[in-house]
């Protein structure tokens, strides 16, 4: 039973999808299947129900997956309690944020760090913030720049960095006929083409914004990350709903305009995120007192 299989069987566990963790962890299905297969072998009973549609553990595979966490964490503080020997740190830390949280934050968080500990690899990996908060707990990053829900939970420590008011957007060009928005008084929303994130809190507020009110939009296209809706609304395909944030670090923000809307939605909160146990990682520790200090000293908000 080696270290890389029961990590295989701890983001299972989590993602409860072959295919997922197979791309997650860089590894094909059947490889994926086998090692499934060999941990219940040794094991005696099966760990996974699975059908066409659906995986979940079975009582056995709760209870292994008790076993797992616990030996993978024995492993770490090991690793750690050698580390934190040295002043001399030296390992890899993969942190995942959007795009425009690295243009926003990576600077000051990580300059710091990078001088005082040059012997830490940053793998940094860009995305949807949406997903955020669920890599770390699938164990897919060490640390993230996140968007935080209103409450967050408990198995996370969080560093706030910042808030940001959403906006809406339109194009600066008006080629579709949309209505103009001049006086901040609320339009008629029928027929104004709706570009919003597929998921994540920004969708949430605007569909439960829209829902108080009784209008019924016309969602003209969902995607991922909110970069792609400022660059969809400067093609003109229709108004958007982004973190202000966002838009101040587009390229493309030339080719957008600002609504004048007192919508009354809460602002969007950003914050550095971690899993509570894995502060014990003298790598992870160092990245951490870091941003601490920065945001103390003003830095990154």
């Amino acid at each position: 039973m080696n270290l890389r299989n029961l990590e295989l069987f701890l983001h299972l566990s989590n993602s409860l999808s072959f295919a997922k963790t197979s791309v997650a962890c860089h590894v094909v299905p059947s490889r994926l299947s086998r090692v499934i297969q060999r941990l219940e072998q040794e094991v005696g009973e099966p760990l996974f129900e699975r059908d066409s549609r659906h995986v979940r553990l079975t009582d056995a595979g709760e209870a292994f997956l008790r076993f797992a966490e616990h030996a993978m964490a024995g492993w770490a503080s090991f690793r750690q309690s050698l580390q934190s020997r040295s002043a001399h740190l030296e390992g890899e830390l993969s942190l995942f944020c959007s795009v425009t949280a690295s243009y926003s934050f990576l600077d000051e968080l990580l300059g710091e760090l990078c001088r005082q500990h040059p012997g830490i690899e940053i793998k940094l990996h860009t995305g949807d913030s949406a997903e955020a908060l669920e890599r770390i707990k699938a164990g897919r990053e060490d640390i993230a720049i996140a968007a935080l829900p209103t409450r967050v939970s408990p198995v996370f420590a969080v560093q706030p960095l910042t808030q940001t008011p959403l906006v809406f957007i339109a194009p600066r060009k008006n080629r579709l006929g949309l209505p103009e928005f001049r006086d901040g008084s609320m339009p008629d929303w029928n027929g104004v083409p709706l570009i919003l994130s597929e998921r994540g809190l920004v969708r949430e507020r605007a569909d439960r914004w829209f829902r108080e009110r009784g209008i019924k939009p016309q969602i003209y296209s969902q995607v991922a990350g909110h970069e792609a809706i400022v660059s969809m609304v400067g093609l003109g395909l229709g108004v958007g709903l982004v973190p202000r944030i966002v838009l101040e670090n587009s390229p493309l923000a030339d080719r957008v305009q600002q609504l004048p809307l007192q919508h009354g939605m809460a602002p969007f909160s950003i914050g550095l995120c971690v899993l509570k146990r894995k502060l014990r990682n003298p790598l992870i520790a160092a990245l951490w007192a870091t941003a601490a200090s920065s945001i103390r000293a003003g830095k990154s908000v």
